[in-house]
């Protein structure tokens, strides 16, 4: 299906004085017809780059790419490229092109001269695929990042190409959407023999992939089946991925001494796993202790009382995002604001600093009343990063973007390059970006950039939309360290909307679920994750860890059913086989 033949590709610098850079590195591959590829790799490791090589967007600097036997350098053959190969970018509003959902589908189709009838059957199968019929008739600027995402896709599957590509496609998906995407595609693969190569940074996604290829520096590191690459955790966290986190519990267990088969990639052979060893156990272990939020401050620095809001009232778009929504969020706590795609979870954190106003309700922020007359010194408490904080940048300099907000404030000089170098310290960037442009930086770096200009303002609160998402492992690490740095060092309130569940759980005070507008849930990570069932009914799931020990207990196993991270699972089977001790080096006998 693709050929990869000595390819190089270089990005030209704008400035003549500026070298190439080198974005692919020799790489010689082929995927075959039918294959499931998964590709892994940090953020500027070249996963993007190969995938706009495969369907034509960029041309090699050498060597040669061909998609079932069509050079892609020879521009005669581009439409038959395309139509071949269709690509689904991470971020959908690069792709979506017209005003209804239902023409938006139609375009592709249209484009390829398919019949309008025939045009008519494929935009309706591809809309019931990821579960838009719906919102056939509605704008896709008025739908949420998620919803936007499966219109992206779905719009490819009604041009049924030979090959799929899906860069990074499912990071704006809630857990359910992007459970469904991925049952798709296998599906595509399987009883269509539709190549599929899914981009992603989700270890789990590539579980069911025929074959996994990793990225590093331009240049495919590692081939092989899932479970001989992910059998290579310690090669994999050098070039900053990691692997699924029941094979990561699974490692950590043997290096303290277990004597388990692996590796395992699934919830399902890691149960079959620990059960042998658990068969021995000689005594019951109680739940762990909700430390979770425990001593959390209680003084209350947002009150939100009967909130609602509906967008464009008294017209056919009329939506109810938020419906009489009423909470308290403390001052110095980490809140996870979870939610199925739609739930209103953005429309809600838009009015902490006046970007949407209430239709009715009122929001209380640090004592001030949300109005027209306190935006200013509103928008000074409560600093809100977008899904996309790079589309953030606009100024030529990295200095001068993070400058801008301190600037129009009235700061003095010296108390303004005093903010930049702690928020440089802060964020791990170097003195040497600041008079680069933010464009010519890597997407990690352009994200942390965005955030920087937010953090000068030294806002009370700080409201992060999905900050991880697109992210690589390592990268996504740092943003939850620095965050947390951030609220234990300065005392800033965080507030968390994210898909991650292992990350909420992690990180999180306190998680508060959203609904179709209204509020379900507001506790603790662990008492929230206790009810996995209903959770599953909103959309959304819970730790894979905390699934794998709530199916254990379930099972009669001695365990406890509320486990949330690796480090409680290693703890909770400390004392598992009959005669294991700690010894001085903290193995196990």
């Amino acid at each position: 299906m693709i050929e990869f033949k000595d390819v190089y590709f270089e990005y030209r610098s704008q400035s003549a004085d500026q070298p190439a850079t080198r974005a692919i590195n020799g790489i010689d591959e082929i995927i075959r017809e039918g294959e499931f590829v998964a590709v892994l790799g940090r953020n500027g490791s070249g996963k993007s780059t190969m995938a706009r090589l495969m369907n034509a967007l960029l041309l090699p600097t050498r060597g040669t790419v061909w998609v079932e036997g069509m050079d892609t350098s020879k521009g005669e053959m581009v439409w038959e490229i395309r139509k071949t190969l269709g690509m689904v970018f991470q971020n959908p509003d690069n792709q979506i092109v017209a005003t209804t959902v239902e023409e938006d589908l139609a375009f592709g189709p249209e484009n390829l001269g398919v019949d309008p009838a025939e045009i008519r059957k494929r935009i309706i199968d591809a809309a019931r695929y990821v579960g838009m019929e719906e919102h056939m008739r509605h704008s896709p600027h008025m739908l949420s990042g998620g919803q936007k995402q499966r219109v992206a896709i779905a719009g490819i599957l009604a041009m049924e190409p030979k090959c799929i590509v899906l860069d990074e496609s499912t990071s704006m998906l809630d857990p359910k959407g992007r459970k469904e995407v991925l049952n798709l595609v296998r599906t595509l693969n399987r009883d269509r023999k539709i190549t599929i190569i899914l981009i992603t940074h989700h270890m789990e996604e590539a579980v069911d992939a025929d074959r996994v290829m990793v990225m590093d520096n331009g240049r495919i590191v590692m081939d092989g089946t899932p479970r001989e690459i992910f059998a290579r955790v310690d090669e994999l966290k050098k070039v900053g991925l990691n692997v699924p986190s029941v094979t990561q519990l699974m490692h950590e267990l043997k290096s303290k001494g277990f004597a388990l088969e692996g590796p395992v990639l699934t919830v399902e052979e890691a149960e079959e796993s620990l059960k042998a060893v658990l068969d021995k156990r000689r005594k019951t272990r109680g739940a762990p202790d909700d430390t979770a939020g425990a001593g959390a401050p209680s003084e209350v620095i947002v009150r939100i009382r009967d909130l609602t809001h509906v967008y464009m009232p008294g017209t056919t778009f009329e939506k109810k995002a938020l419906d009489n929504v009423s909470m308290d969020i403390m001052k110095g706590e980490i809140l996870g604001i979870i939610g199925h795609t739609g739930s209103g979870k953005s429309t809600l954190v838009q009015h902490l600093n006046g970007l949407l106003k209430p239709t009715s309700g009122s929001v209380e922020v640090d004592g001030l009343e949300c109005g027209k007359k306190t935006l200013k010194e509103l928008r000074q408490k409560v600093g809100l990063i977008f899904q996309y904080p790079e589309h953030q940048l606009f100024e030529e300099t990295v200095y001068k973007d993070i400058i801008f907000g301190p600037t129009r404030i009235g700061l003095s000089v010296e108390e303004i390059q005093e903010r930049v170098k702690r928020v440089l310290k802060i964020l791990g960037l170097s003195e040497e970006l600041l008079e680069k442009s933010p464009f010519e930086l890597s997407g990690g770096q352009k994200r942390r950039v965005a955030i920087a200009g937010v953090l000068a303002m030294e806002p009370k609160i700080l409201v992060l939309d999905e900050p991880t998402a697109g992210l690589d492992p390592q990268g996504s690490e740092e943003v939850f360290s620095f965050l947390t740095r951030l609220n234990k060092a300065n005392g800033t309130t965080i507030l968390i909307i994210s898909h991650n569940m292992d990350q909420v759980a992690a990180y999180c005070d306190r998680v508060a679920v959203l609904n179709k507008g209204r509020l379900e849930m507001l506790d603790t990570p662990r008492r929230v994750f206790s009810h996995g069932e209903r959770l599953h009914e909103l959309g959304l799931g819970i730790p894979e860890i905390t699934r794998l020990f709530r199916n254990l207990a379930r099972a009669g196993y001695p365990v406890s059913d509320n486990v949330l991270t690796i480090p409680e699972a290693v703890r909770e089977m400390a004392g598992t086989a009959p005669g294991q001790g700690h010894d001085e080096g903290g193995m196990f006998q």
